[in-house]
């Protein structure tokens, strides 16, 4: 009797344990995007869910090497990073390129030199001695490129500003330049010209006086050791944003045009300039150093 009970269970068991929920989709931002706005992130994430049938949860951390900690302990499955810390090596490799969002038509942006709208300030030669605000020591519009540009004069942040300091988001240096806590400072130009449609009143403060050469886009990546078809699944999604009218809503918020399948060599120039800026800097502290 037993036994028979059992065997008419069963199904009921397994339907069960088919029922269970899955496992959170992790997925890691930092100052990347436009973090103030916390409700449109909200609506992407559940958005996300809808499409793949499983709950998304937005990491969030302060900066990219928080972020890159968690995609290499396992605790997050895919993050939205930069260009520079997708080139640096790692040993083993930890993550892979997922996608590429579209911004303006091109899967590129620019890092921005800042300063305040009334200084005299007209390059970033003229910031000489001055404060100067860095996002991230990960970010390559906020840190790498005007590194690369001291560089260049055999110079580093050190021997050029009198005082430097990170503020972990591309906002918040706009804000300092604008509130003159800096007399300069270098951010991510999709940043900035968000900002500019929603929060005018800050970027009007600032004055662009040097944009750099394109880069690729700061892309979506996916740890490996995620299930393929998790993966599979997140891109197609992603890809396909710009293909119904929910998705498209989103975007116009976040001023994407979509996201594109790109391969890694479009992040080749900045692999280059931070090979070429990391040589002079070490040729620098090897002269410099007593």
């Amino acid at each position: 009797m037993r036994l028979a009970i059992l065997f008419l269970l069963l199904p009921w068991i397994a339907s069960l344990s088919a029922a269970e929920p899955q496992p959170s989709i992790k997925f890691g931002l930092t100052a990347v995007v436009v973090t103030e706005n916390l409700r449109l992130l909200d609506r992407w994430s559940q958005y996300l869910e809808r499409r793949l049938g499983q709950r998304v949860e937005f990491v969030m951390r302060r900066s990219y090497r928080e972020v890159l900690d968690l995609l290499n302990s396992g605790g997050i499955d895919f993050a939205w990073i930069c260009g520079y810390p997708f080139v640096q090596s790692r040993d083993p490799e930890f993550l892979r390129l997922l996608t590429v969002p579209i911004y303006r038509r091109e899967p590129r942006y620019y890092s921005y030199i800042i300063v305040h709208r009334n200084s005299p300030y007209q390059t970033l030669n003229d910031l000489r001695g001055r404060v100067f605000a860095f996002s991230d020591p990960d970010s390559n519009s906020g840190f790498l490129y005007p590194l690369a540009l001291l560089s260049k004069h055999k110079e580093s942040p050190e021997t050029f500003f009198r005082q430097t300091f990170f503020t972990f988001n591309h906002a918040e240096t706009i804000q300092a330049v604008a509130e003159q806590v800096a007399d300069g400072g270098a951010v991510d130009s999709y940043i900035w010209e968000y900002l500019a449609a929603f929060r005018p009143e800050i970027t009007k403060e600032t004055r662009i006086v040097k944009r750099s050469p394109s880069f690729g886009f700061p892309p979506i990546v996916s740890r490996i050791g995620v299930k393929a078809t998790t993966v599979k699944r997140m891109q197609e999604v992603l890809l396909k944003m710009n293909l119904d009218p929910e998705g498209k809503i989103l975007l116009s918020e976040f001023k994407l045009d979509g996201f594109g399948d790109f391969p890694p060599s479009l992040f080749y120039d900045i692999r280059v300039m931070a090979n070429q800026t990391r040589k002079v800097l070490s040729q620098l502290s090897t002269v410099t150093a007593p």
